[in-house]
């Protein structure tokens, strides 16, 4: 039995005042073509997709009619891209805070609404968190199904200096998991120049940062082959050159 969400009240003032200016990816924009939408949406998703990170299969969905524009913020979110650039590389707490601020507008209401998130992630994994934003009031209500979503109340009466867009202040991994890739990373096996990575391990086989010696004199052996073999071509070559030449 699936665990009910956890009730949170509303912390951040942002999302629940109203604009002070309008425009841009802040705010919605009635009327933009297709191809608007599909960019506004990358951007507000991956903030950049490279070429091999887009989905031209949910582009021509969405150019076709098939899907609406939710769909497609749907299918972005569970995309490869989005899985392993945002997803896999970060804790469940880091990953509600990624989607709700791509996807509700706004961030998250502190712990308690972080945690309760936390919990349908770990019920229903990424699809059941994406599906339960996407399908709620909060979300149909400031984007619809056809809307691209936006920073909501991004600049407000009052302030001097608007917000930077959570797609652009939002790394997609915090430190955490910098420090984890730096402990997976091999060491560095030579002890002059070059990358150093903190925390790597070299194999048990290898000694004083050198690989086994039976290692060492198959390379050496193959080395020495190839070179003769190399030689070998070049003799003939040249023999075959001369020969050519004496015959002319």
């Amino acid at each position: 039995m699936a665990l009910p969400l956890l009730a949170t009240k509303p912390i951040t003032q942002n999302a629940r005042v109203n604009n002070f200016a309008i425009g841009g990816d802040e705010a919605p924009r009635t009327h933009v073509n297709v191809e608007e939408q599909i960019e506004s949406a990358y951007r507000q998703i991956f903030f950049h997709a490279f070429k091999v990170d887009r989905e031209p299969m949910l582009e021509m969905q969405l150019r076709n009619g098939d899907i609406s524009t939710r769909d497609f913020i749907r299918g972005l979110l569970l995309s490869r891209k989005f899985r392993e650039g945002f997803y896999r590389c970060n804790s469940n707490y880091r990953v509600v805070e990624q989607i709700v601020g791509r996807v509700l507008g706004r961030e998250v209401h502190g712990d308690q609404e972080r945690i309760a998130w936390s919990i349908v992630i770990a019920n229903q994994g990424l699809e059941g968190l994406v599906d339960v934003l996407l399908n709620s009031a909060e979300y149909l209500e400031n984007f619809g199904l056809d809307t691209v979503p936006y920073q909501r109340s991004r600049v407000l009466a009052g302030h001097a200096r608007s917000q930077l867009p959570f797609n652009q202040k939002a790394p997609r991994y915090n430190a955490y998991w910098r420090e984890a890739s730096a402990r997976r990373a091999p060491a560095n096996p030579y002890s002059g120049g070059g990358a150093q990575f903190s925390g790597g391990q070299l194999s048990p086989a290898w000694v004083g940062g050198q690989p086994p010696k039976l290692a060492q004199t198959i390379w050496l052996a193959l080395a020495a082959i190839g070179g003769l073999e190399v030689l070998r071509v070049l003799l003939t070559t040249a023999g075959a050159m001369l020969g050519t030449g004496s015959a002319g």
